[in-house]
C-alpha cells in the first residue's frame, strides 16, 4: 500500500503522468495516454482516479502541470506575465471533483504580449532548473512538438519564443507528398548535422530543399532515414538561425527528452554554441516539488 504526501502530476497533450511522493523521493509512478488532447470535460476526474484512485485515502494534495490547464482542459488556469519567477504556486487553481478525496491544485502557465506567445507545462521544468542552479544566466532550449526558447536573469523569466518545429515535421512527414519518402522512419544522424548545418548557414535552404527529398527517394532510392534526417536538419537548422541572439555567445541548456535533446545539441555544438543537455522528466518532478513546497 502506497501512502504519498502529495501526488505530483504533469498532464500533456498526450500523456498523463503521475507520481506518489514522500516529500521530495518517489514512491511509485503511473502513467496513461489519457493526455488533455483525448478528453472531454467531464473525462479528467475519472482519468486522473484511475491512476491515483488507490492513492488518496488520507486526501494528500494532487500539485498538476501542463495542458490540464489549459482552454478545453479540466479548469483554465491563467498565463502569468513574463518577466516574472517560473512558478507561482499561490496562483494555482483548484477544479471542482466529485470524489471528496482528491484536492487539485493546477499550476499557471506563462505569456509574453510582445510578440504574442504562451506556455504551459514548460513552466514547471524551468523551475525545476533554476531549484539547482538559482543563479543561471542565458537561454533555455526546450525542444518538442512546440520547442521553446527561454531567457533566463536573475532568477526570473525574461521572455520566450516558440517554434512550431516539431509540428511542422509531423504535417510534413504524415499529410504532405513527403510521407511517402519520409513515413516513420527515424532521422538519421549524419544527414541531420549536415542539413541542419547548411540551412543554419542560409535558412532560405529550408523551404528550397524539402521536395529535393521526394525527388531524390525516385531518382536515386535516397533511403527514408537520410530524408527524415535531412528533413528534421532543415528544419532545425532554420530555427536555430531565426533564434540565434538567443543562444550566440550565451549558455544554452537544451531539456528535454533525451533523444531530440541530443540532436539539438549536435547542432548547436556543431555551430561553436556553449550547449549542454538536461533530462526534461527529471526537471518537471524538481518543479512539482518546488510548487509542493511553497503551496505547504
Amino acid at each position: 500500500m502506497v501512502t504519498p504526501d502529495w501526488i505530483a502530476v504533469d498532464w500533456g497533450t498526450t500523456r498523463l503522468r503521475v507520481w506518489a511522493m514522500a516529500g521530495a523521493d518517489v514512491l511509485d509512478s503511473r502513467s496513461s495516454d489519457k493526455g488533455m488532447g483525448a478528453l472531454g470535460p467531464d473525462q479528467f476526474e475519472p482519468a486522473l482516479l484511475d491512476l491515483i484512485g488507490d492513492w488518496i485515502a488520507g486526501r494528500p494534495p494532487v500539485i498538476a502541470c501542463g495542458m490540464v490547464g489549459a482552454r478545453g482542459g479540466w479548469a483554465e488556469a491563467e498565463y502569468r506575465a513574463t518577466p516574472c519567477a517560473a512558478l507561482d504556486p499561490a496562483r494555482a487553481i483548484r477544479p471542482k471533483a466529485a470524489d471528496p478525496r482528491l484536492d487539485v491544485h493546477i499550476l499557471p502557465g506563462l505569456s509574453q504580449l510582445d510578440p504574442p506567445d504562451v506556455m504551459r507545462g514548460e513552466e514547471t521544468q524551468i523551475a525545476g532548473f533554476l531549484a539547482g542552479q538559482p543563479d543561471f544566466d542565458g537561454t533555455l532550449c526546450l525542444p518538442g512538438t512546440h520547442c521553446k526558447w527561454v531567457r533566463i536573469s536573475g532568477g526570473m523569466v525574461e521572455g520566450f519564443h516558440t517554434f512550431m518545429t516539431g509540428e511542422i515535421y509531423a504535417l510534413l512527414t504524415r499529410h504532405s507528398v513527403l510521407r511517402l519518402t519520409v513515413g516513420d522512419a527515424r532521422p538519421d544522424a549524419a544527414a541531420f548535422l549536415k542539413a541542419a548545418a547548411q540551412a543554419l548557414a542560409n535558412p532560405d535552404l529550408s523551404p528550397a530543399g524539402m521536395f529535393p527529398l521526394r525527388a531524390g527517394a525516385l531518382l536515386a532510392g535516397l533511403p527514408a532515414q537520410d530524408a527524415a534526417g535531412r528533413l528534421s536538419g532543415l528544419l532545425v537548422g532554420a530555427e536555430l538561425a531565426a533564434a540565434r541572439p538567443l543562444w550566440l555567445d550565451r549558455r544554452t541548456i537544451i531539456i528535454g527528452a533525451p533523444d531530440l535533446a541530443a540532436f539539438y545539441h549536435q547542432a548547436l555544438t556543431q555551430a561553436g554554441a556553449d550547449a549542454h543537455v538536461m533530462d526534461g522528466a527529471a526537471l518537471v518532478l524538481s518543479g512539482l516539488t518546488a510548487a509542493r513546497a511553497a503551496i505547504a
